[in-house]
């Protein structure tokens, strides 16, 4: 309560200094909307069709891994989904992705006895051999100890044991960790998940092999079995473990970005960009990630349809594809729409989780991040107004790096992201529906309102 009390005093701070830097008279352009952004706000308070379609999408379809015929199903039925809501230039974009697939995987001690180790291979990893890999681990707690301890990691399995300390900060031994391990000869990697610990949950995501390192097999296990392997090696334990993986890529395979749109009714040529990614990961039905930003963007232009509000620009609703492992739904938006990247008034995007909403970050210039907090106070009603120093994400990152076009995210009461991320727990259930429906009229009035306002974002 006290740091609430204190973010809440600095904004109030902050927003009498943005006033005496713009002008008072400056905030009277916000006035024609704060009527429609009261009926935004009570046309999706206590509503559950946000919800309700989420967890349509998540029930039938399941996991959504690129190259997997759930994916395109998904695709075809959002696109039918939209059409029947009465959205305009729905249409599927054509993007080719890569298609790894899981197949059987297991890890286990094997000595001093066995115990099976609860695990999940790291997307784009390699496979071991048919039999497995089974050799003695080398546990380390940093890239620094496995340096100082490299002698020793031949021909061993390397135990990156890194505690959680926030994503940024850990998320490089997802990335790197394999090619570091077999950059001093080590025959396989087991990193400590990436994100909190809870009920034995090991989480996945992908790897990237350095060029010139021999790719290893590369699998996640739970904090609980990390720390166990930790404690046996501190003991002088000597520790066998034998890991199988029959992970593999078939050829690229068609999969698409699905777009559609509320036309401008004056500058339709202007576009206001917001979505998320429908793929998800194989283990969990990708809810959290992503399906609710999805879903939100969804509902958010459907809302503002029902209620007649046809802003001045287009908004374009965009559902990347190949965001988990392999980015190609964004670098595909880019090269596909790069003509009018300097159309694009502004790109949001919907990563992070549809939990209570906080507000945005954004990156942008000072008048555009001076329009946005004044927009963003229309939300003050629901708690949605702080706006933070940065905003983006990886979908529209292409686009917004090569059309410099301003950059918006969705912020949200994020504690509970990280126990769920990339695991099999992602699953609507852990979604609240008041929560999601709120951050629906979060998207939805600030995208109305950078759509509609008189002089474009940061001009």
């Amino acid at each position: 309560m006290r740091n609430r009390g204190r973010r809440r005093l600095a904004m109030t701070v902050g927003a009498v200094v943005l006033a005496t830097s713009v002008g008072a008279e400056d905030a009277t352009w916000l006035d024609p909307y704060r009527q429609p952004a009261s009926r935004i706000l009570a046309a999706t308070r206590d509503d559950r069709a946000a919800w309700n379609r989420l967890a349509e999408l998540t029930d039938t379809f399941g996991p959504r891994l690129s190259g997997t015929p759930q994916l395109e199903a998904a695709y075809r039925w959002a696109a039918a989904e939209m059409r029947a809501d009465g959205f305009d230039n729905v249409r599927l974009e054509k993007v080719m992705v890569p298609t790894w697939v899981r197949g059987r995987e297991s890890a286990e001690i094997v000595e001093p006895f066995p115990s099976v180790l609860a695990m999940l291979g790291l997307g784009n990893s390699v496979g071991t051999p048919p039999d497995g890999i089974a050799a003695e681990i080398l546990v380390v707690k940093s890239a620094e100890d496995l340096e100082a301890r490299a002698p020793a990691a031949k021909g061993k399995i390397v135990v990156f044991n890194v505690p959680y300390t926030g994503y940024g900060a850990t998320v490089r031994y997802r990335s790197a960790g394999a090619s570091m391990a077999a950059k001093h000869g080590a025959v396989a990697m087991l990193l400590r998940s990436v994100g909190l610990p809870g009920l034995r949950t090991p989480h996945t995501g992908s790897l990237h092999y350095a060029d010139g390192v021999p790719r290893i097999p590369a699998a996640a296990v739970s904090g609980e079995d990390a720390d166990r392997l930790q404690r046996m090696s501190d003991r002088g334990q000597k520790v066998r473990v034998r890991l199988l993986m029959e992970a593999h890529f078939l050829p690229d395979s068609e999969s698409a970005n699905l777009i559609a749109e509320l036309p401008g009714r004056e500058r339709p040529q202007e576009i206001v960009l917001m979505g998320g990614h429908l793929d998800s990961w194989d283990v969990g039905v990708g809810a959290i990630d992503d399906g609710g930003g999805c879903v939100a963007a969804w509902e958010a232009l459907r809302v503002l349809k029902r209620l007649g509000l046809r802003p001045r620009r287009t908004i374009r609703v965009v559902f990347w594809t190949n965001e988990e492992n392999g980015l190609r739904g964004g670098l595909a938006y880019r090269d596909q729409h790069r003509a009018e990247l300097a159309d694009h008034v502004l790109a949001m995007e919907s990563d992070g989780g549809v939990f209570r909403p906080r507000g945005f970050g954004f990156s942008g210039n000072d008048k555009a991040r001076a329009a946005v907090a004044q927009i963003a106070s229309l939300l003050s009603p629901i708690g949605a107004d702080h706006v933070g120093p940065t905003g983006g994400g990886a979908d529209i990152g292409p686009a917004v790096a090569e059309g410099n076009i301003p950059a918006m995210s969705l912020d949200v009461e994020g504690a509970k992201y990280f126990l769920y991320h990339h695991t099999a727990a992602d699953t609507p259930d852990k979604i609240d529906p008041e929560e999601i429906a709120l951050s629906t009229a979060s998207l939805a009035v600030m995208s109305y309102v950078v759509a509609d306002m008189p002089t474009r974002l940061g001009r």
